[in-house]
């Protein structure tokens, strides 16, 4: 059973009220699937042709929604490369500010795992 899971990093910050806490939410899950799958087919076919971001979504399609502050939200910027081990979102409706953070699924760093949920 694959275990990974898609860590999304909301953050925390009086100007994303709920609504664009919930639309951050779905557009980094299904952007963060598209970038992976398509950079990890380039880059690795794995199992029966199919990448970790496809046998993810296939076997577990499991996430983990955070809610980070300023410092986390940089700090998690430090694990890995944009566009290849995580992706930053943006939204125009709050003049294209970052509001999360999807990374590539995983089985968790010690710093996602430390990370408070979002309740």
């Amino acid at each position: 059973m694959n275990k990974t899971k898609m860590y999304i990093l909301i953050k925390d910050d009086p100007k994303i009220d709920l609504g664009h806490v919930v639309l951050a939410a779905a557009h980094a899950s299904l952007s963060g699937y598209i970038t992976f799958v398509d950079n990890e087919f380039e880059l690795s076919p794995t199992y029966d042709g199919m990448n970790e971001t496809e046998l993810w979504a296939r076997e577990s399609f499991r996430k983990v929604i955070c809610k980070v502050t300023d410092k986390e939200f940089e700090k998690a910027k430090t694990y890995g490369e944009n566009m290849k081990d995580y992706r930053i979102m943006v939204e125009s409706g709050l003049d294209g500010m970052e509001v999360a953070i999807v990374f590539k699924p995983c089985e968790g760093t010690p710093f996602l795992k430390s990370l408070k949920l979002y309740k």
